[in-house]
């Protein structure tokens, strides 16, 4: 059966160089991204962007982008990556909320989490803290699937 993953993470991406990302998802996404893989990621800026572009470059995985409205509604940086990665999405879901606040960010991290077998995710650095991100890894920790935590 083919592995369903989550990925979740920090929009905080900024203090790092590209080139570090790339070397991370090397090695904490590489092992999992087989061709037979699905991967949920939220259509955001930051781990969301950088993630959809990594794996739609570096592997046959199958990725499906999740967002809380629509893509339109979504910023700038995050509609381009999305854009540049049209021929890798298998499927865009707009869960069509009417007003982006934290309740529909968190229903769109909940749609992916209970989609999926596990979660990788990418907090910033230091204790847990009330972000969406350790949202999402507490919210897959509570449905009994695993989680890797990967600080940035």
């Amino acid at each position: 059966m083919p592995l369903a993953v989550a990925i979740t993470g920090t929009r905080q991406t900024g203090h790092r160089e590209l080139g570090w990302y790339a070397e991370l998802f090397g090695r904490y996404l590489g092992p999992w991204a087989t061709p037979e893989a699905h991967f949920y990621i939220g259509g955001a800026v930051g781990i969301d962007s950088l993630t959809l572009l990594w794996l739609a470059g570096k592997t046959a995985a199958r990725l499906t982008v999740v967002v809380p409205g629509t893509v339109a509604q979504q910023p700038a940086d995050a509609r381009q990556a999305i854009e540049r990665c049209r021929d890798r999405i298998g499927e865009i879901t707009e869960l069509g909320a009417a007003e982006l606040r934290t309740p529909a960010y968190h229903a769109r991290n909940r749609y992916m989490v209970d989609r999926a077998d596990m979660t990788i995710g990418f907090p910033l650095a230091g204790p847990e803290g009330t972000s969406g991100t350790w949202q999402t890894l507490n919210y897959t920790a509570a449905q009994g699937k695993p989680r890797l935590i990967v600080p940035i």
